[in-house]
């Protein structure tokens, strides 16, 4: 087996920040396969749940505030049978994703987008994290590119989106979003540019696992 068949790189975003394309272009040139959404899917096929009940769930708990409490639920692994009241919790759906995310890292190389990836594999010493960020002006431009919304209203659905994201890392982590130690790695897409970015993630891997690593 090749180094390169256990690299896994886990990206955390803002949004607007372009992260999201940073994963797609890595993804597309190591030809490694790239997961976002697609972890939802992975989840069912392992729980047996339905595929719709995860998206349900996702939705209903960023329009309640699920997530904006002071309570954690810093995720250990466990996971809820099926004879349990518990089994489709929203708890338990984010452990059986967290698992879908453990059985990747462990089986193939590729780029993993969000869901706290970074924290679930933080003990995995073939992941690389990385956290994607950009100044104001920067996202307002890339978040403009895809939402029909302009000057404060476009402001305001970023910040929400990113609330959501730091609601959601902080009740799952027990810890900070922007916290630049939870990440190997700290980009600003701003700067950089997507191509550059790419280049100083491939970059940091040869670093951290070799020059060799993607041979």
């Amino acid at each position: 087996m090749n180094k390169m068949k256990k690299i896994v790189i886990t990206i955390a975003r803002q949004y607007g920040s372009g992260g999201r394309t940073v994963g797609e272009m890595l993804s597309k040139e190591l030809g490694i396969h790239y997961y976002d959404k697609e972890l939802i899917k992975l989840a069912s096929e392992l729980s047996g749940i339905n595929e719709g009940l995860f998206l349900e769930t996702d939705e209903k708990s960023r329009k309640k505030g699920f997530f904006n409490r002071k309570k954690t639920n810093v995720y250990d692994g466990t996971i809820i049978g099926p004879d349990s009241s518990n089994f489709t919790s929203p708890d338990n759906l984010f452990s059986f994703q967290a698992k879908a995310i453990k059985n990747l890292a462990e089986t193939e190389p590729c780029v993993i987008v969000g869901r706290c990836a970074d924290f679930i594999l933080k003990d995995y010493d073939n992941v690389l994290s990385v956290f994607v960020h950009a100044p104001h002006d920067f996202l307002m431009q890339e978040a403009g590119k895809v939402q029909p919304l302009t000057g404060k209203r476009l402001e305001h659905f970023c910040a929400r989106e990113d609330r959501y994201r730091a609601e959601y890392y902080r009740y799952h982590t027990g810890q900070i979003w922007t916290n630049a130690t939870n990440y190997d790695l700290c980009l600003n897409s701003g700067k950089l540019g997507f191509e550059k970015c790419v280049e100083a993630i491939k970059a940091q891997a040869k670093v951290r696992f070799g020059e060799d690593v993607f041979d």
